[in-house]
């Protein structure tokens, strides 16, 4: 949590540590509810966002999960991909993407494992690689991919 305002006062040089819930120190990165990034967002760490991204997320050996509130407008590079909330963009999966029953994907999927809940819209192409073929972005050109619309559900 937050320091407190007496050990600021005893140490005004010392930064307050961030807020974590949870887990291991460089477990999950979040970006809240209320945040809006426009960028290239690249590391080394997990990332969980409620908020907005617009541009870019590449964290090749890592998880991204887009909650329940996220929106996600930028092409995501990651080991795995959890969508509850709304992703525009291609997803480029090295493992899983798992698109939940709130989740909503408009865009290409190259993924080696993909599940798609009932009540998730997926639209866009899918690409569903062998586990022992290593990924390039070649091996999902765009004038081969297959369009593919899902709305499972009621």
């Amino acid at each position: 949590m937050l320091q407190s305002s007496d050990n600021y006062k005893q140490n005004p040089q010392t930064p307050a540590a961030p807020a974590r819930i949870g887990g291991a120190p460089g477990d999950q990165a979040t970006i809240g509810r209320t945040l809006v990034i426009k960028g290239e967002i690249s590391g080394s760490e997990s990332l969980f966002v409620d908020g907005r991204i617009e541009g870019s997320v590449n964290l090749a050996e890592h998880r991204v999960t887009v909650g329940r509130n996220g929106s996600v407008q930028a092409n995501i590079t990651a080991k795995e991909v959890v969508v509850m909330g709304k992703v525009t963009g291609n997803i480029d999966c090295t493992d899983r993407v798992d698109i939940r029953s709130e989740g909503v994907v408009n865009g290409d999927v190259a993924t080696q494992r993909i599940s798609v809940e009932d009540g998730a819209i997926l639209k866009g192409g899918i690409q569903v690689r062998s586990a022992d073929l290593k990924h390039s972005k070649k091996d999902f050109p765009q004038e081969t991919a297959k369009p593919m619309s899902t709305s499972a559900g009621a």
